[in-house]
């Protein structure tokens, strides 16, 4: 059986979804579901403090990358000793985990076979489902690749069948960042129609794009979602505390009706892999409370405080 090593989070849910957990044996410093991959010996970390302030961390990463530096590390000596057969990494975005080239470095000098390297590169939905059958295929069970992605698929027929039946579409705004703002772009906008919802900004298979108050104000959402990459629910309601105050976001019609949300981006919309018909399921909730009820209020998402 192959050795495994995955060092982004929605690849490691991939090869546990494949039932491959067994043949983990090192994982990225971001991969903590299911919770039992926490055992594994951790072969990446940030090249920063990302404690502090969303503003903070974004003018880390920022210097970070204009003095040429990855803005994470991987630890040559430690993939040397746990000899993986296959490694799994990204190329989508340079910000969000390792990257192809941060691997390559890693493995440069390295003596003996090469472990083949599994990228991934999702931009829209379709991809991921793609991504999911390159892993199997990398491990040598195409099927149950293919079994994993038409039960996903299962589920989100399901649900877009009773989209299908509203009438209501409340416009959306989905925020990857806060300060400074971001829309959430590649499969987010996907979601969000498929959730029954007018997505405002960002746009399916594109990078998440810079936004600011005037774009909020100019399109005025019904709903406005919370989301930032890396951010658990409790964080995010912390940073989004700092927003809500701010006398011109408070003027917003889904401030005033209360239809702000905030999420755990962390574990749902900002990983490429299985659980993102969960994420769809969260914003089915949110966008449709009367119709839909998978049981992620007050766990997975929940009200802005105002």
């Amino acid at each position: 059986m192959p050795r495994i090593v995955s060092l982004i989070a929605s690849a490691t849910e991939i090869v546990c979804a494949l039932g491959f957990e067994d043949q983990l044996v090192g994982r990225s410093h971001e991969c903590d579901y299911p919770p039992s991959v926490k055992r594994l010996p951790v072969c990446t970390g940030p090249r920063f403090d990302v404690d502090g302030s969303s503003r903070e961390i974004d003018e880390r990463v920022k210097s970070t990358l204009a003095a040429g530096s990855s803005v994470y590390s991987v630890d040559a000596d430690l993939l040397r000793e746990l000899r993986p057969d296959v490694i799994v990494t990204q190329a989508q975005c340079a910000v969000c985990a390792v990257s192809e080239r941060d691997v390559e470095l890693a493995l440069d000098g390295w003596i003996g076979t090469r472990p083949a390297i599994v990228i991934l590169s999702p931009d829209v939905l379709a991809d991921i489902w793609k991504n999911i059958e390159q892993v199997a295929q990398a491990l040598g069970t195409p099927e149950k690749g293919r079994a994993v992605v038409d039960g996903l698929r299962k589920r989100i027929a399901d649900i877009t069948a009773r989209v299908g039946t509203l009438a209501d579409k409340p416009t959306v705004a989905c925020l990857e960042w806060l300060d400074p703002l971001m829309a959430a772009g590649n499969w987010m906008p996907e979601l969000v129609e498929l959730a029954g919802g007018v997505n405002l900004f960002g746009q399916a298979g594109k990078h998440s794009p810079w936004m600011t108050m005037d774009d909020l104000e100019r399109r005025d959402p019904d709903i406005i979602i919370a989301l930032p990459c890396g951010f658990d629910l409790e964080r995010t309601r912390k940073e989004m505390a700092t927003l809500m105050v701010q006398p011109r976001f408070r003027e917003l019609r889904a401030v005033r009706d209360g239809q702000v949300f905030v999420t755990d981006g962390n574990q749902f919309f900002n990983r490429p892999g299985p659980r993102l018909v969960e994420s769809l399921e969260i914003l089915a909730e949110i966008l449709h409370p009367r119709t839909f009820a998978f049981g992620h209020r007050g766990i997975d998402f929940a009200h802005a405080a105002g």
